[in-house]
């Protein structure tokens, strides 16, 4: 697996391409696939606010639509450290699994169990039936 830095890197360069004209505030991601792969994507806004994307989701879409469906790590960055996903993107990424790592600049790495515990997922839906 590559260093954190290098997923950092490519999260910092992927948010150059954020589409952010409404809030200014650019997000980019780079995604690790379980075969080694960094896949990113950064945030995309709207005018019509509710169509916008978010960078993680925009990573995780682009990644699935290429074949991926194991996932090591994602790395965030924005115009500050604190960054996290929010709680769209943590569920979308749970679809894939808990233990993909939280990379974010300045701060130790989380799980996804860790952010989100008790995620919604498809063994929920094994129980109703549906």
């Amino acid at each position: 697996m590559p260093p954190a830095s290098e997923l950092l890197r490519a999260a910092q360069d992927a948010r150059k391409h954020a589409y952010a004209p409404y809030s200014k505030h650019t997000v980019g991601a780079a995604l690790l696939t379980e075969g080694g792969e960094i896949v990113t994507g950064a945030n995309v806004e709207n005018a019509s606010y509710p169509v916008g994307m978010c960078a993680e989701r925009t990573a995780l879409y682009t990644a699935v639509a290429q074949g991926h469906r194991s996932f090591q790590a994602i790395a965030i960055a924005g115009p500050e450290k604190a960054i996290s996903p929010c709680g769209a993107c943590r569920q979308a990424l749970s679809e894939f699994g808990d233990g993909i790592r939280i990379i974010r600049e300045g701060y130790d790495d989380v799980t996804l169990r860790e952010l989100l515990p008790d995620a919604f997922g498809p063994r929920n839906l094994a129980r109703t039936g549906v």
